[in-house]
């Protein structure tokens, strides 16, 4: 009868700790649809890139404090678009970039106006590292005097990927001279390529003034003597000062963090309008198909909160130069509304 009584407390007991796991465990499932296996599907098809790198880090997190798998998928935009398309139950959401509403902007094939097709839901980093390059040897020193040779009457060839993140900077360039030397604008001429090695290229033969690039691809070729044909020189970060200012204090590669705010407002300025300067912030954020449960996208919103406050993604973020940026989902659509619409503002501008 002792030992049958021992055995039961230790069944009670057994089942106390279990409830209090479970509980614990299950703090957002208890009302939460989220999938056991979520599929989480990118705008790059690319596993190498910072879209891939940053989507794992912050599914990872999301996974652990939901209790479920979740499995970055590289299928690039279009596929991940239509992928967003079939899944009104919530099993498949998306993690992109601007480019998900510049690629509108622009006129690209298969980009959407995102805010009417799609949710939109958290923004969770700042890539910082969206920059512009010339040759060690180019005459331009600096983005002015690429600005003045353009008002001057002399073309600029920039290297760019059309239709979005590449572009944009390429089109406040063209806006600025507008600006400051009306009528000039076309001075500044697009050379439309591929990835960043096409447009790396181009730059050693010479074929581009000017380049787009990032920090985090051309860093590389910054530390290369003058004479080498790969040699290449910022001129321009277009990410805001605070931003490059939260990036560890070491920067990227050898270049340090004080080396990199020569290259940003207001030490490098390009002209919004006459009042207001340029700057653009690559950030990543969810989607997720327009129908889903209102449910999910609180509970996703709610577990980031969660693992934003804890503080551990941050140090992951930051290592890989990305930059923590958690606005839930409500903040964050009305937040990037209106950076669309700021775009939106120079690209009609320049045409």
């Amino acid at each position: 009868m002792k030992i049958m009584k021992t055995h039961l407390r230790k069944l009670v007991c057994a089942v106390a700790i279990a409830g209090t796991v479970g509980a614990s465990m299950s703090s957002f499932a208890a009302d939460c649809p989220v999938p056991g296996n979520l599929r989480v599907v990118i705008g790059s098809t690319s596993t190498g890139g910072d879209t891939y790198q940053n989507s794992s880090i912050v599914a990872d997190h999301l996974a652990k404090k939901l209790d479920i798998n979740a499995k970055v998928d590289a299928v690039g935009a279009m596929a991940g678009f239509r992928a967003l398309d079939r899944s009104r139950n919530g099993n498949t959401v998306m993690i992109f970039h601007d480019q998900s509403y510049l690629g509108n902007l622009y006129g690209v094939n298969g980009y959407d106006n995102l805010f009417e097709k799609y949710t939109v839901g958290p923004t969770v980093s700042i890539n910082p590292g969206n920059a512009y390059l010339v040759p060690k040897d180019s005459p331009y020193k600096t983005i002015d005097d690429i600005i003045a040779a353009a008002g001057e009457g002399k073309e600029i060839r920039v290297a760019i990927q059309p239709g979005g993140v590449s572009e944009v900077g390429f089109s406040a360039l063209k806006n600025a001279v507008k600006i400051k030397y009306p009528g000039k604008e076309d001075n500044i001429v697009a050379v439309n390529t591929g990835s960043q090695a096409d447009k790396n290229q181009l730059l050693f033969d010479d074929m581009a003034d000017v380049i787009n690039g990032s920090v985090q691809a051309n860093e590389q070729y910054t530390r290369l003597p003058a004479d080498d044909q790969k040699a290449m020189r910022f001129v321009w970060l277009t990410a805001r000062n605070d931003t490059i200012k939260k990036t560890n204090e070491e920067g990227m590669g050898k270049t340090s963090r004080a080396e990199l705010l020569q290259y940003v407002n207001p030490n490098v300025s390009v002209p919004q309008s006459e009042s207001d300067n340029f700057t653009f912030d690559k950030e990543f954020f969810f989607l997720y198909n327009k129908e889903v449960d209102p449910k999910l996208v609180s509970c996703i919103d709610n577990a980031l909160k969660e693992v934003y406050a804890e503080g551990e993604i941050q140090k992951e973020l930051k290592k890989s130069f990305f930059i923590p940026n958690f606005k839930p989902s409500s903040e964050a659509q009305a937040y990037l509304k209106d950076k669309r619409d700021q775009y939106a503002e120079i690209i009609e501008n320049i045409k």
